[in-house]
């Protein structure tokens, strides 16, 4: 199944710890996994945080001030995020596909406002905001069989059958087949569950999976995989390895 890397931290900050655990396995098809970004210590400068596209939406919580909360997503760049010198943020990172909630709900940058809306996230965050990360994964796991349950998220077929055939995937052409979709069903269907086009989404998930593969299966040559590399995460794979953990 796919599995889309962490986000870039710096190698030079050692205060900042992330931490990752998979979900009940009934829920497994919906969630990759639950998350935590924290600050151990105050840092003495800003942290930047460089987060990468990969097609996921998530919920994000903030247990430092528990009335922001939102729901977010990356498109086809990866962005540097001002996150400060002290956070705490926790949450849900779903499949491709899988949220069937409106588009317009989702901010494609971290959230810094107040959340607003009609989904119970500042209530599960100020239940858990007290407990140790994990110690908060029930509540969050109570929160995803909420969402199921109003049909807010749901197992997407189309976007699953391409996430399981990764390594057969080369082109849009071969995306449809799979599928068993038309080119303009493809586009369509995947425009409404992922907000990508098949090309864009393509794009994100072959730079996804170069961190795990050779790039020369992935592209048709070194200069191609560069550029494409480039594109996404803003940087060379020779300085984005230099610079982050992943």
């Amino acid at each position: 199944m796919y599995s889309p890397i962490r986000d870039g931290i710096d190698r030079s900050v050692r205060s900042v710890k992330y931490s990752e655990a998979k979900p009940p396995g009934s829920l497994g098809e919906l969630v990759h996994c639950f998350w935590e970004l924290r600050t151990v210590t105050d840092l003495p400068q800003v942290f930047r945080y460089h987060a990468i596209p990969d097609a996921c939406v998530n919920i994000l919580l903030n247990q430092m001030d528990t009335t922001i909360a939102g729901v977010t997503a990356l498109r086809t760049k990866a962005e540097v995020l001002n996150l400060g010198t002290s956070f705490h943020y926790v949450g849900i990172q779903f499949y491709p596909g899988v949220w069937q909630g409106r588009n317009e709900e989702i901010f494609d940058r971290y959230v810094g406002t107040p959340y607003l809306g009609a989904l119970p996230l500042v209530e599960v965050s100020r239940k858990i905001e007290k407990a140790g990360f994990d110690e908060k994964l029930p509540g969050l796991s109570e929160l995803v069989q909420w969402l199921l349950r109003e049909k807010l998220i749901a197992t997407n077929i189309v976007t699953a059958k391409i996430l399981s055939n990764l390594d057969r995937i080369r082109s849009v052409a071969d995306m449809a087949r799979l599928t068993e979709l038309s080119p303009r069903q493809l586009q369509r269907t995947l425009k409404r569950s992922t907000n990508l086009a098949p090309h864009d989404l393509l794009k994100v998930l072959r730079v996804q999976q170069s961190f795990r593969k050779h790039y020369l299966d992935l592209y048709s040559d070194q200069s191609h995989y560069i550029h494409s590399f480039r594109k996404v995460t803003g940087y060379t794979p020779r300085t984005y390895a230099a610079n982050f953990d992943v």
